[in-house]
């Protein structure tokens, strides 16, 4: 399916051209992970991942203390089982629900069920069991769902919401010249509003809301595996942002089993990066001082080992700890209330002001 082109030139798409290439030609040049010697926590082609042969948790049914949560094991085991003989699918909340007494609360359902996958090396749709998507999707993007609907997410004043079933979606199309992560809804939103996929035609924006749900991460990840799009993030100059930047690019511990099918490493960082603060004046009273909290995130980041493979992550990291400062996006509106994405955006990506 082609998308008719209702953005700018396909010269202001040079930059972007060039970088999709070259990410391209990354991809041919090394197909695969080679496996290292020792054991590691971290390749930098795949993101956080479990050290090979190491075991992370042992599960006992020989003492009264582990009696119970194994029987829970056994429980979410058997409806797992009933689920994939019957090839039907259910939410963690589904299961939860099934039986609130026993299980408690939504936690012990979710940590017991990344536990079954990790034990048994599966994804966890491999297991019929679905996350409660929060994510939407907008732009120059279509696609079938499993059950044969079509979805066309064509901007307009509202989004579609990210699928429950990433594995089944099926046909997928796009003329997208990149992907653009937004961090927050209300940004989302805000470019909606702004008319912003139609003015930068074409190409798709997504946000998981905050910290993103598992379905999100695996659409950037189908994405990027079906379409090698440039992806950028946009995110808070604030530890927060970037945790959350830094899991759709390189995972998470708790999830690091299924590195290979969540992580995107060629992500790039778009904005608000530390240094555009001094660069575009932004007013200082719109400025926020970093918490205890934040510069203990901050610190923890920079001793992350991906940030040895980021050397401009980590100067614009070690500019917002000089600054001692953090910013939000919306602080832009005080240059000008569509600054976002009638400026900055546009010139970020049409003269590569990623890193």
């Amino acid at each position: 399916m082609a998308f008719a082109p209702m953005g700018p030139e396909a010269s202001f798409f040079r930059v972007l051209d060039q970088h999709r290439v070259s990410l391209i030609e990354a991809l041919k040049e090394s197909p695969g992970v080679a496996p290292r010697k020792e054991a590691s926590r971290f390749e930098d082609s795949v993101g956080l991942q479990m050290i090979p042969h190491c075991t992370t948790k042992k599960i006992k049914s020989d003492s009264a203390q582990s009696a119970q949560r194994f029987a829970l094991i056994l429980k979410i085991l058997s409806m797992i089982y009933k689920l994939v003989q019957s090839n039907t699918y259910a939410t963690k909340r589904d299961i939860y629900y099934t039986d609130i007494q026993l299980f408690g609360n939504q936690s012990v359902v979710d940590n017991i069920i990344n536990d079954i996958s990790c034990m048994l090396k599966v994804p966890r749709r491999n297991l019929h069991i679905l996350s409660t998507s929060k994510g939407l999707i907008a732009g120059n993007l279509s696609y079938t769902e499993e059950d044969g609907t079509k979805v066309n997410c064509t901007c307009g004043s509202t989004a579609v919401a990210v699928p429950s079933n990433i594995q089944g979606i099926r046909n997928l199309a796009t003329d997208a010249k990149f992907l653009l992560i937004v961090e927050k809804d209300a940004t989302f939103q805000r470019l909606l509003d702004d008319n912003f996929c139609n003015k930068l035609s074409p190409c798709i924006i997504i946000t998981g809301k905050g910290v993103p749900d598992l379905n999100t991460r695996l659409l950037v990840k189908k994405l990027w595996d079906t379409f090698h799009l440039p992806i950028f993030t946009l995110v808070d100059a604030d530890p927060h942002g970037i945790e959350i930047m830094c899991i759709y690019k390189y995972g998470s511990l708790s999830m690091s089993f299924e590195a290979h099918n969540l992580t995107v490493p060629t992500i790039r960082w778009l904005g608000l990066l530390p240094s555009d603060i001094e660069r575009l004046n932004i007013p200082r009273g719109t400025l926020i001082p970093l918490t205890n909290r934040d510069q203990m995130k901050l610190n923890s980041i920079l001793k992350r080992p991906y940030v040895t493979c980021q050397p401009f992550w980590k100067k614009e990291m070690e500019i917002m700890a000089e600054l001692k400062m953090k910013a939000e996006i919306q602080a832009l509106t005080f240059i000008s209330s569509d600054y976002l994405s009638r400026v900055y955006l546009p010139n970020k990506l049409q003269f590569g002001g990623w890193i």
